[in-house]
């Protein structure tokens, strides 16, 4: 636990570590709050920073009575669990109301009403992404006890909000979020979280299938792994975090996560914190979009649902995504001409600048020298701020269990980097070491499958869409759209 000789407790690793409640004394001013959410690149739980948030009482109890008779959809998946993750496209659904939900939760057995073909005991049930704005249509002023200033960002509130409300072993399937870094407001219940860094990408095996726009899934279950089909997996570093009433977890940008309810009932609040970076994000999305949506349609035109998200409700046609690509790539100009922060340079071609091309493509990723330096000494500030009350989360490795194992625990110890140095390593280092990172993982992959068998060598749509729309693919088009369209 993190506490210090006073009686707040500060910010607190993602260890699984418990927390202590001081006094009603907030231990980070909004300002301070948002320079360590913007310098940090590691999960870390904020504590006592919502004890005065009216939201701090909305469990499912009082939102059914705040929502009472408003129907709300509920995914419905099985409390087994496979090797194979249970994405949205493979899960049904059913339109109940969260007086319904909680009957049904309680174990009260029922002949009649939506949850009437789901036995409790093999179902979990998960009313995710359900955007304020759109579940409180007629109760606007519920937003404004969601306040997220007291993070540094003035104005946000329920408005820029989603809500969750989950049954025991409800979970989201491990995925990155293209755009932003997260921050989760714990109501009731608790959830563990299981993430992975960034540079863990190639480990992870990523996939845009099923697509959904701003996720990029996995395609493996990381609570339990099918080892002989992803050995890579074994190479990824796992933080686990069980996370519970009164924190808020901070994501930072392209963390892999894994979300599970672990208690009969879990009510989460989150919200997607924009960040420069999404900029160009938006135009690789719009790229990954067109693709599979092309490849997929033209695949089997009468059947999206087998690979469209459920959370995806916009049109799919190639006008409507050419239009979408458009959109992005203007956004992304008249953004930085209007805030003129950079000047768009030029790709270089020739191979032995790759990196000082990653370096310097665009100043406005923070990755010039002067950047970089001014990024550094930001990060050496707030490493020299870690101490008993401000704690950092770092890497550690954990063995996945062989074959059908169970879930993985976090050991409940505090893991610090005493010398900050995660935290005072520029942008740019990182990127060199995440690019070299995946390159060398690409390579062993392709060597520990050298030995396919030839029945297994078919490539499918979706072998191909997978390298069309890697990430590290869609990064390159979207810089060389950019450049095309800057000269």
């Amino acid at each position: 636990m993190a506490a210090g000789s006073g009686t707040t407790t500060h910010l607190s690793p993602a260890t699984g570590a418990g927390w202590e409640e001081g006094e009603h004394v907030k231990p980070f001013t909004p300002e301070k709050a948002k320079e360590i959410i913007m310098s940090l690149q590691q999960p870390a739980i904020f504590c006592n920073m919502v004890f005065d948030w009216p939201s701090r009482h909305w469990n499912a109890k009082h939102l059914s009575e705040v929502l009472h008779g408003k129907q709300i959809r509920f995914r419905m998946g099985m409390k087994s669990i496979g090797t194979v993750p249970q994405f949205e496209t493979t899960c049904s659904y059913v339109e109940a109301t969260l007086e319904e939900f909680l009957t049904w939760n309680c174990d009260q057995s029922s002949l009649s009403g939506p949850f009437r073909d789901y036995d409790h005991s093999k179902f979990w049930a998960y009313a995710d992404y359900k955007y304020f704005v759109s579940l409180f249509e007629d109760k606007t002023d519920i937003f404004q006890d969601v306040r997220w200033s007291d993070f540094g960002f003035p104005g946000r509130n329920g408005q820029e909000s989603t809500l969750w409300i989950g049954s025991l072993g409800s979970h989201t399937p491990c995925h990155l979020d293209s755009y932003g870094c997260n921050l989760v407001f714990q109501v009731q219940g608790r959830k563990r979280w299981h993430l992975f860094p960034p540079e863990d990408t190639p480990f992870l095996y990523p996939t845009r299938i099923p697509y959904e726009e701003s996720s990029v899934f996995s395609k493996l279950n990381v609570v339990n792994p099918d080892l002989k089909l992803f050995p890579q997996f074994r190479k990824a570093q796992r933080h686990t975090v069980t996370l519970s009433p009164g924190q808020v977890l901070f994501v930072p940008r392209h963390w892999w996560h894994y979300v599970e309810s672990i208690d009969p009932v879990t009510v989460s609040i989150n919200s997607w914190i924009e960040l420069e970076e999404d900029h160009l994000a938006r135009v690789e999305e719009a790229i990954t979009r067109m693709l599979v949506c092309a490849l997929k349609t033209a695949e089997d035109p009468h059947n999206t649902r087998a690979w469209l998200n459920p959370t995806e409700v916009e049109e799919t046609s190639h006008e409507v995504n050419c239009r979408y690509l458009n959109g992005a790539v203007s956004a992304f100009f008249d953004h930085y001409r209007a805030s003129k922060i950079v000047e768009i340079q030029a790709l270089k071609t020739n191979r032995e600048h790759t990196k000082e091309e990653e370096l310097n493509v665009y100043n406005y990723m923070g990755q010039t020298r002067s950047q970089n330096l001014t990024m550094g000494a930001v990060k050496q500030e707030a490493a020299s701020t870690f101490g008993p009350d401000l704690v950092p989360v770092t890497q550690r490795s954990e063995e996945p269990p062989s074959g059908r194992g169970g879930i993985l625990k976090s050991d409940g110890k505090d893991f610090v980097d005493k010398d900050g140095e995660h935290f005072g390593k520029s942008h740019c280092a990182k990127r060199q070491q995440m690019q070299l990172h995946s390159e060398n993982a690409a390579v062993e992959q392709f060597a520990s499958n050298s030995t396919v068998a030839p029945s297994q060598t078919f490539i499918s749509t979706d072998d191909l869409l997978d390298c069309l729309v890697n990430p590290q693919v869609t990064r390159m088009v979207a810089q060389l759209l950019i450049q095309g369209r800057s000269l």
